[in-house]
């Protein structure tokens, strides 16, 4: 698939290597500023010297922001990262446990359908990412469903959004990962871009598709 598109428009370049690369690393740091922002709060706290209370709330703050912080980490690895040597494989197993750490919290659960089985690493690297897009469909919460398609060497991905409200990505995320993208890729659609890519490593597209009361968003 042609990563031009034939839309009459005057396209900007697709980001080379190193641009790709410096624009990952913005994400990674964006998902990573919080807690440990949250962290260096808290140590500021204790540093006061407050009252016992207060040292509780800011050792609470430490635990949770370092637990958020290690989870996003572990999953950006697995998403974004080398994941092992070229041609390696990965256990969907290991994604699943990635995936809940990163995404699920009191308003957003994930139901894992897929068989305990090892695919290649950019399957499921395009997985988790699609796993992304989906959680971004849902601001207040709801479940992402992930269910197989297809079996064994041949196996395909569908992630079903339900919750309140779901509401369809932006339009340049959509053009981004679906392949319409006739924009400068910059910060905030690097990864819908990056998903494009590892789904047309697999051979695949990614498509995105708003029903009655769910969003279906599926790689084959």
């Amino acid at each position: 698939m042609s990563d031009t598109p034939s839309l009459g428009l005057t396209a900007a370049p697709a980001p080379d290597e190193l641009e790709l690369a410096a624009l990952l690393c913005s994400r990674v740091c964006h998902d990573l500023i919080s807690p440990v922002g949250a962290i260096v709060n808290g140590l500021e706290v204790l540093d006061d010297n407050p009252k016992p209370e207060d040292r509780e709330f800011a050792l609470d703050l430490i635990r949770k922001s370092a637990k958020t912080a290690s989870a996003r980490l572990q999953f950006c690895r697995l998403a974004f990262g080398a994941a092992g040597s070229a041609g390696a494989q990965i256990d969907l197993g290991d994604a699943l446990t990635m995936a809940k750490g990163h995404i699920e919290d009191h308003r957003t659960s994930i139901t894992w359908n897929l068989p305990r089985l090892y695919l290649p690493k950019n399957k499921v690297k395009l997985l988790l990412n699609m796993l992304v897009i989906a959680q971004q469909t849902i601001p207040r919460g709801g479940m992402l469903t992930v269910d197989p398609v297809g079996a064994d060497d041949a196996l395909a991905f569908k992630i079903t959004v339900t919750g309140t409200n779901p509401r369809m990505p932006q339009q340049p995320v959509l053009d981004a990962v679906t392949g319409q993208h006739a924009g400068a890729v910059d910060a905030h659609a690097v990864q819908p871009y990056y998903t494009r890519l590892l789904a047309r490593s697999c051979g695949w597209t990614v498509s995105i598709v708003q029903g009655t009361d769910a969003i279906v968003i599926s790689a084959a």
